[in-house]
């Protein structure tokens, strides 16, 4: 999986096409991602004896296809390439060659 955590990525498809956010979670073994402000969910929380009832809001994985890299400074998104030199492998974007880390 090349999208990692803490990466800006721009959602290709579903309900929140269009929106970028920051990467939270990233899960190699099933394929998916977790993104700020996209695919939010409606959780009800009971209310306990310490705790009052509450609703909370907070984002559902969605699949690592649906996203892609976006490049902040040239402002369009990306695909990632490897590159590798003296050993060393390293991200970079497609569109702009330019290394991500």
């Amino acid at each position: 999986m090349k999208i990692k955590k803490d990466d800006t990525v721009i959602v290709l498809a579903g309900k929140d096409k269009g929106k970028t956010g920051k990467v939270l979670k990233a899960m190699p073994k099933e394929g998916r991602v977790v993104v700020e402000g996209v695919n939010v969910q409606t959780k009800h929380q009971k209310q306990t004896q310490k705790a009052a009832a509450e609703i909370k809001h907070q984002e559902g994985p969605i699949d690592v296809s649906n996203v892609m890299y976006y490049d902040t400074k040239a402002k369009k998104p990306s695909r990632i390439g490897y590159k590798v030199e003296g050993g060393k492998k390293t991200r970079i974007a497609k569109a702009t060659g330019a290394e991500i880390d």
